[in-house]
């Protein structure tokens, strides 16, 4: 069986420089790569557009190789993904509302970000106004004696983004759910394409405000993988120092808030005290409490200090001192276990199938993390485990953030007792000729994928994919066969991102 490498031979030599080779190839190796994934020999990192090209990414699992091919689609079209492989679904929709592109054999042609308020694309991808208002979006109908619909959202009674929620009920099971989102769609893709570096990575990190730190780093890392630039060393360990403080406040604050969710509200106050600890050691440390435009492309926007270390070991014994009893306080109350185990149960197989990362894929088996996986700088030179259960449930998604908090302590102090000394930052110089780079870094919720093309000093295209959209679809599953009562539950152990996948 060919490999990614086999497939990418030319664009190797073309883009020798670049670590994930693009190659634009025909219908037919655009089709064989859908065929690759629907016999789940390669996985889908992702799918985007252009007004007259898509893209695709894709990993062999078995070599660790990963490339991007391309598609032209001089008359608007190309062979559907998602008609061979599901989890293409949504991103191929979304390439339709953005540039038009209608996707051949499609199994699902409803709008995705566009809610009727956009006007018409077309083929190419200009816009045009609509004569009449776009009819209503439909929603699977209800089927089988009994059953009835129940609609939660779009707006909800939390401090949450919206998002529109349609269970077909029997009872008090749920058959089956199905999601509409975009309700907050920013126009990320438009405002970035054409912006000078600045503007551009100020836009990524702020495309999912819980992952700032990781959208800037894949940004940056994209941008410098495309344009050669090395960044010092201080500024490499800076940046994995703030992805760790990211990855362990929010995991902090997802434990608290599953606890809640089951009616366990000390859980929530508790943890949130020491996700609240180790934010206010951020904002001394780099200025801002999430971190925000710490990371940039050439390194990293701020420095740390002696006040800033000693604010993060503080917060850090805090963290360590509480964390152990209110993990044996978790693991030990049988009304809080009896609403976490076995509910929401994500098979292995499916986890595969999407190839979905983070908590939620490792509660089900699959052990990708591209800290691990990749290895990029510095986590080959840290010790660190990749904790991996295969139960696959609410409980299960708990303990893999429990564990991985465990780890981002331990990653903090090696990085705070290893910090080399030096510059922080080299001042990017963007090449006169059109360049393109690719960077895979692993934020709290799993991978975060950035593509772009630079040229004349801008951004002429950038694509950005947040884990969320492999982990959204999933959630549809795990629900069904449970009670409407468990999804709070069910969605809060999965605690996909709204605006990471609206754009």
């Amino acid at each position: 069986m060919p490999s990614l490498i086999d497939l990418n031979l030319e664009g190797l030599q073309v883009a020798r420089h670049r670590p994930w080779p693009r190659t634009v190839v025909d219908r037919a190796v655009w089709s064989f790569a859908v065929r690759m994934l629907s016999e789940r020999q390669w996985q889908l990192l992702s799918l985007w557009g252009e007004p007259s090209r898509v893209h695709m990414a894709l990993f062999d699992p078995r070599s660790g190789e990963i490339g991007v091919i391309s598609l032209d689609c001089p008359n608007g079209t190309f062979p559907s993904v998602a008609a061979r492989h599901l989890p293409a679904l949504r991103l191929e929709r979304t390439i339709t509302d953005l540039f038009g592109l209608k996707p051949e054999g499609a199994i699902d042609d409803r709008p995705w970000l566009d809610h009727g308020q956009w006007g018409v694309r077309t083929p190419l991808g200009e816009r045009v106004e609509a004569d009449a208002p776009s009819p209503a979006y439909r929603f699977l109908p209800v089927e089988g004696a009994g059953t009835h619909q129940v609609a939660v959202g779009p707006v909800h009674a939390g401090i949450i983004e919206p998002g529109h929620f349609r269970f077909t009920v029997s009872g008090e099971t749920v058959v089956r759910l199905e999601q509409r989102l975009g309700y907050v769609h920013k126009g990320i893709d438009g405002l970035i394409a054409g912006a000078d570096l600045p503007r551009a990575a100020q836009l990524a990190g702020r495309v999912s405000g819980d992952s700032t730190v990781a959208y800037a780093l894949a940004f940056a890392r994209a941008v410098e993988a495309a344009a050669e630039i090395a960044v010092p060393a201080r500024a490499v360990w800076l940046r994995a120092l703030c992805a760790e403080l990211e990855r362990l406040a929010n995991h902090l604050g997802d434990i608290g808030a599953i606890c809640n969710d089951a009616a366990f509200a000390i859980m929530l106050a508790q943890f949130g005290v020491l996700r609240e600890n180790v934010l206010r050691a951020a904002d001394t440390a780099f200025g801002h409490r999430l971190m925000r435009d710490v990371v940039t492309p050439g390194g990293v926007a701020r420095d740390l200090d002696d006040a800033g270390v000693a604010a993060l070991r503080a917060a850090l014994a805090v963290v360590r001192t509480k964390l152990p009893a209110l993990i044996a306080l978790y693991d030990s109350t049988a009304s809080l276990q009896d609403r976490t185990v076995a509910t929401g149960t994500l098979k292995p197989a499916l986890a595969d199938q999407y190839a979905a990362g983070g908590f939620v894929g490792r509660a089900s088996g699959r052990s990708f993390d591209a800290r691990r996986t990749l290895g990029y700088a510095p986590y080959d030179e840290l010790r660190f485990d990749v904790p991996v259960l295969t139960e696959g449930d609410v409980d299960a998604r708990v303990w893999i953030r429990i564990r991985e908090t465990e780890q981002s302590l331990a990653l903090v102090d090696q990085i705070l007792d290893r910090l080399p000394r030096g510059d922080i930052f080299v001042a990017p110089t963007l090449p006169a000729q059109v360049c393109e780079g690719m960077a895979l870094v692993e934020g709290f919720r799993g991978d975060i994928l950035v593509w772009l093309r630079l040229q004349g000093g801008v951004v002429e295209r950038c694509h950005l994919r947040d884990p969320s959209w492999f982990q959204w679809p999933l959630l549809e599953a795990v629900i069904e066969g449970n009670i409407i009562a468990d999804f709070p539950l069910c969605n809060k152990s999965f605690n996909c991102s709204y605006s990471g996948v609206d754009l």
